[in-house]
């Protein structure tokens, strides 16, 4: 997901008919995750994880395989195409830290959600890496990105063989399936808990798709943009290791505030300048922002509901919170490439535009917080 993130805005910039929906494609692939989050949920909850994982991976390569043939055909339409079919894998990948609390204590499974997590920072060097090693390779602008993500999505079922996770069992006829949606939503920790994930990933999303686009604009070159995401994607990633005990120690609201400040800070940093440090340090408290936030809000959630109705509340979360990344990130192209008439007034207004959602999820949380235990 990090190599599409970082070439998919600019490939859009390249077919699309009209700039200010270069970043489409990249809320393509948000779409297809929410639309598909709630019945990948049911389907691992009926035929596991690894079935699920397996069929992400499938849908992953596909999707590369069509936006490589729109690529070379200089289609958009095909290209937003495998986009959508992508989305299938971002829907799933959402599903690695849930299914990291399938099998851990209560008291673990913080930490379980962050070692999982953790994984990215792989994807902060082989992303950015194969961006840099594909680009040029192909007379045709990232072709030979798609290709590669081709063959990193054929790595998934010698991944996935591995993964011990048992299959649920087949429910009875008379077993207990849990609260209705509708009371499960009316649970509070529940509610503030899928406003800040969605808040938290939707504001990350926002700016990161645009970084490439501002990055670029500014008269800098791609590897630049390359080099900032790759930091980005570190930063998302590298509290991990320590998030869980951070989360044990002073619970999860308060971590998950900790990082709505520090989305707040990251905006204030990108509405200072545009020189390559102002990039860096935006992306940096950006996705630290986003680890506090997300992987607090994950916990605050899987605290919340009984162990059947798991697949019911996961997939409306993730169906939730993707739907605030897909809006997001539409809206990213267009304020970027269509407000203010330049780059640097495209970037403050993808800035300014986190100011009402983090007042939301704020709000929301402070008031969580302020309840009385036993209401």
């Amino acid at each position: 997901m990090s190599v599409i993130f970082i070439v998919g805005g600019l490939a859009g910039q390249i077919l699309a008919p009209n700039p200010c929906i270069s970043t489409l494609p990249l809320s393509m692939i948000v779409l297809g995750s929410a639309l598909t989050a709630r019945p990948l949920a049911r389907f691992m909850q009926d035929r596991g994880r690894q079935a699920g994982f397996m069929l992400a991976v499938l849908a992953g390569g596909l999707g590369a395989a069509l936006a490589a043939w729109g690529l070379s055909a200089g289609s958009f339409w095909l290209f937003m195409a495998g986009s959508l079919l992508t989305g299938i894998y971002m829907s799933a990948q959402g599903f690695y830290r849930f299914a990291a609390t399938d099998l851990a204590s209560e008291d673990y499974a913080p930490r379980a959600i962050s070692w999982v997590m953790a994984g990215g920072l792989a994807a902060a060097i082989i992303g950015p890496a194969v961006v840099r090693v594909t680009d040029g390779l192909t007379a045709v602008p990232f072709l030979a990105t798609y290709l590669a993500v081709i063959g990193l999505n054929a790595l998934g079922p010698f991944l996935f063989a591995f993964l011990d996770s048992p299959r649920p069992a087949p429910a009875e006829a008379d077993a207990d399936a849990g609260r209705p949606l509708a009371e499960l939503l009316r649970q509070p920790q529940i509610a503030v808990a899928m406003i800040c994930g969605m808040v938290a990933y939707a504001l990350m999303n926002l700016v990161m798709t645009s970084t490439p686009l501002a990055v670029v604009g500014c008269g800098f070159a791609p590897t630049d943009a390359a080099n900032i995401v790759s930091v980005h994607v570190l930063a998302m990633f590298a509290p991990s290791f320590f998030t869980g005990h951070l989360i044990a120690r002073f619970g999860a609201e308060r971590i998950v505030a900790v990082g709505l400040f520090l989305l707040a800070l990251a905006g204030a940093a990108a509405l200072s300048g545009v020189e390559l440090s102002h990039f860096f340090a935006t992306l940096i408290l950006l996705g630290m922002g986003w680890n506090f936030g997300y992987i607090g809000a994950t916990t605050m959630l899987s605290r919340a509901h009984a162990p059947e109705e798991r697949g019911r509340v996961q997939g409306l979360n993730d169906a939730v919170v993707f739907g605030g990344v897909f809006l997001a990130s539409l809206s990213s192209g267009g304020l970027m490439n269509c407000s203010g008439g330049s780059v640097v007034a495209g970037w403050n207004a993808v800035n300014l535009a986190m100011l009402p959602f983090l007042v939301l999820a704020g709000g929301a949380l402070i008031w969580l917080m302020l309840r009385p235990a036993d209401a």
